[in-house]
């Protein structure tokens, strides 16, 4: 685990403690959100080059697993984020868009740090990324305009464009830079030499855009600091339940207990960057819901740190055997 994935949460709270602190220069203030959507985009290409499509056919070898796995990611979780925005945040639709947001995007990175932490199978949960990402990109305009459209206006040809401009853009370069490295290097190359830098390069950029957020729209976090406690219910609730279902449906499909590791995180985790720059972009006089998904990873990063030790712990215990 490097330095940047162990302190994660701390770097993004001090993106933000910065952006904050910048915001009272006005100068800083009026030209900052001109930043956001290049940083996020470059991030994004970051993230997008690591992403080993090829392993499309490996995560269908396993169709029990991987079956389980999107209908969670994909059908239970939207249902689940948007009875815990109507239970917890219905007084506040900006908050339970950005909640909805967060919960219907899995995590297409850290998840197979936290999978590696606790011993469990990272080969199966790197074969799950490619699916997790493609699926996202296809099915969030659709999320947004049937759960959330009915919480705020959204315009869809600007919905459109947006996806179009900051995930497919960065998606196709990555796609593209991404081959034609392959065509001249090997992989192994590529994941020992490029990757990883790519990688501290990719969360500098998530740094950036966020301290650039919070320099441009940090009045709306000061006027509203409850919004932090308003969110803690709900995603602390969330990941209490799937943590549980994948629990149960481990025991119940007699998964291993490497297997119910990768289960418990590919269905836990989120990718709140990806969130954060479709929010930015589709709902600029929105600064709560992109708020709100800056928020997400605060919360989310030491639980799943906690569920990480939490399941060391059962197998130490002998809860999981060996060969279940």
């Amino acid at each position: 685990m490097t330095l940047f994935e162990r302190f994660q949460s701390l770097f993004i709270l001090a993106a933000v403690a910065l952006g904050l602190f910048l915001g009272q220069f006005h100068q800083v203030t009026v030209n900052a959100a001109l930043f956001i959507t290049p940083f996020l985009m470059i991030m994004l290409f970051g993230v997008f080059i690591q992403i080993p499509l090829h392993y499309l056919g490996r995560a269908l070898k396993d169709f029990k697993f991987t079956g389980l796995n999107l209908g969670m990611n994909f059908i239970w979780t939207p249902a689940l984020a948007y009875l815990l925005g109507y239970l917890f945040l219905h007084q506040a639709p900006d908050l339970w868009v950005g909640l909805i947001m967060l919960m219907v995007t899995p995590c297409t990175d850290w998840y197979i740090v936290f999978t590696n932490i606790a011993r469990g199978n990272v080969t199966l949960a790197t074969a799950q990324l490619p699916w997790k990402l493609l699926l996202q990109l296809i099915l969030l305009p659709f999320y947004l305009l049937l759960l959330a459209g009915a919480l705020v206006d959204i315009n869809s040809d600007i919905l459109l464009f947006s996806i179009t401009k900051v995930l497919v853009i960065p998606f196709l370069s990555a796609f593209i830079v991404r081959q034609i490295l392959l065509k001249f290097y090997k992989e192994n190359w590529l994941a020992e030499q490029v990757l990883p830098k790519v990688a501290i390069g990719q969360f500098i950029f998530l740094a950036l855009a966020i301290t650039a957020m919070f320099a441009s729209q940090g009045d709306a976090l000061m006027q509203n600091p409850a919004i932090v406690i308003q969110m803690i219910p709900p995603i602390l609730l969330f990941y209490g339940v799937n943590f549980l279902i994948g629990q149960g449906i481990g025991r119940v499909l007699k998964f291993s207990y490497e297997n119910v590791v990768c289960f418990n995180f590919t269905t836990l985790a989120r990718n709140s960057p990806l969130s954060l720059a479709i929010a930015i972009s589709v709902f600029p006089d929105r600064p709560l819901i992109a708020l709100a998904l800056v928020i997400g990873p605060l919360i989310e990063l030491p639980v799943l740190a906690l569920i990480a030790q939490l399941l060391l712990l059962l197998r130490k215990k002998g809860f999981w055997l060996a060969n279940h």
